[in-house]
């Protein structure tokens, strides 16, 4: 079998082209350079390749000194998933709560601005945004991420984000096509299924897309998900069905399509990652996301030499593969055509995302609430991070009450005894409580209902979706979990 190490063919290069590799460190590796100087068209960046701008700059500097057209990819979606901010939490709020505001020119400034950050550090491409309508309550994977559980909602704002982050040169990719709301699963463990007819995809989950592809988006991401009106045998991320012939023909996109990533339990534990790849290829993707568990340059070859031996046995057309090498080819030069000069994306709007956090801001209780003037006791009821999200990223109120309210104290609980665990640690002090999706943690909801039986006076926050009936002697809904979110309750709370 043909390897990467020892050729740099065309039908090499174009296996490299379609891969969207990522790596350790905040430096980029040898095996990465070389790579870039063999085929390789794009780097994905992840928390762990962050450290601050300027070293994200240099690192993207270093790989356009080996390819000045590389793709330089984030998953940079804002609110609770950041990359660039992995270590402090989002200067953004996310889809949801700029979905509570309800103000498209809001929604396209904030991605405007995401974008010029982006930029300013090298980055050209944004998996981002989300355009899944949440339209399961109890969705584990998206819910905050989203913009909403309207179809009209969600498409407004997907369009609007497209043409904020476009407008600062950096590429959006919308997924996770054809829509990853109205599920009960992870596809970063298992295969989702969603049993709907293919009408009411139609109607609900595939109008954002429709939106977004009329706006220009240069990306749309496949989803891991089996949609059996669709397709009954195949998740979308590997069906001809659905990315052929649904969203090159019956949508009319021309754009890239790139896989969710590859090594996700849905693809992974399935198919495996080289038969996933080369099944995701022939379907009509066109990039292959791989890099947020496997980041090493065995992945690589072990990926690039798959598509290359499906090419020689037949089993992958050599158009094909071609075909979605220029497509990457194109969009990476549809970027390095649109790179702001000197490095500036625009003029700067620092304070975008926390606007938007403050609007976005639902207080029940507020009427009879006397802003606290002692340090409290911040409880976070703490559920397990999905992976999209992580549990690098710092989220709560307890830093920016701190600073407000210096002496206040926290402490972190999970399980059915943390109520009382919360009471025996507060003491006298006055609890803030914050939540995160109360409505899906049934310990979570018993935990506040020990709590509020016994301190009334208790104030909670509620940090994801705001589905559970507002209670406490105030009611804050941030939705979503970041920085600026937290900002934004913590000043309610204390009245700044």
């Amino acid at each position: 079998m043909t390897t990467i190490a020892r050729a740099t063919d065309t039908l090499t290069r174009d296996a490299l082209a379609v891969l969207q590799p990522g790596f350790t460190g905040t430096t980029a590796p040898d095996w990465l350079l070389r790579r870039l100087d063999e085929g390789l068209a794009s780097v994905a960046l992840f928390g762990r390749n962050v450290s601050t701008p300027e070293q994200v700059a240099a690192l993207t500097a270093r790989l356009r000194a080996e390819r000045e057209d590389v793709l330089v990819a984030i998953d940079e979606e804002g609110g609770d998933v950041t990359r660039l901010e992995v270590r402090t939490g989002s200067s953004f709020p996310g889809n949801l709560a700029l979905g509570a505001v309800d103000d498209v020119g809001l929604t396209r400034e904030v991605a405007a601005e995401l974008g010029r950050r982006l930029a300013d550090c090298g980055v050209n491409f944004n998996w981002a945004p989300s355009a899944d309508v949440n339209s399961n309550p109890d969705n584990p994977v998206i819910g905050v991420r989203s913009f909403g559980a309207g179809t009209d909602l969600v498409a407004r704002h997907t369009a609007a984000y497209v043409t904020g982050l476009q407008s600062s040169g950096v590429a959006a990719c919308t997924k996770h096509f054809p829509g990853h709301g109205d599920t009960a699963v992870d596809s970063h463990h298992a295969v989702p299924r969603i049993d709907v007819d293919g009408d009411v995809l139609a109607a609900r989950d595939l109008v954002p897309f429709r939106a977004a592809i009329a706006a220009g988006s240069r990306a749309v991401m496949s989803a891991h998900i089996l949609a059996p009106a669709l397709d009954p045998d195949r998740p979308a991320t590997l069906s001809r069905r659905i990315l052929t012939d649904l969203l090159r023909g019956e949508l009319g996109y021309q754009g890239l399509i790139v896989t969710d990533g590859i090594e996700m339990r849905a693809i992974a534990g399935t198919y495996g990652i080289e038969r996933g790849s080369v099944l995701a290829v022939a379907a009509g993707a066109d990039a292959i996301c791989v890099g947020g568990g496997l980041s090493d340059e065995d992945t690589v070859r072990r990926l690039s030499d798959a598509l290359v031996e499906a090419v020689r046995s037949g089993e992958l057309p050599e158009e094909r593969l071609a075909d979605a090498a220029e497509r990457v080819r194109a969009l990476a030069g549809w970027a390095a055509a649109n790179r702001p000069s000197g490095g500036a994306a625009g003029s700067a709007d620092t304070e975008v995302g926390l606007r938007a956090a403050r609007r976005a801001l639902r207080l029940t209780g507020a009427d009879g609430f006397t802003p606290l003037t002692e340090p409290p006791y911040v409880a976070a009821f703490t559920p397990v991070a999905n992976i999209a999200v992580g549990d690098e990223t710092p989220w709560g109120i307890a830093a920016e009450l701190s600073r407000l309210l210096p002496g206040t104290e926290t402490g972190s609980f999970t399980g059915p005894d943390a109520g009382g665990e919360v009471l025996a640690a507060a003491g006298k002090r006055r609890i803030v409580a914050v939540v995160r999706d109360e409505h899906r943690h049934p310990w979570m909801a018993a935990a506040l209902d020990r709590l509020l039986a016994t301190r009334p006076d208790t104030i909670v926050v509620e940090m994801g979706v705001p589905r559970a009936e507002p209670r406490g002697s105030l009611h804050l809904a941030t939705h979503g979990a970041a920085r600026v979110c937290g900002r934004a309750a913590a000043e309610a709370v204390a009245g700044a």
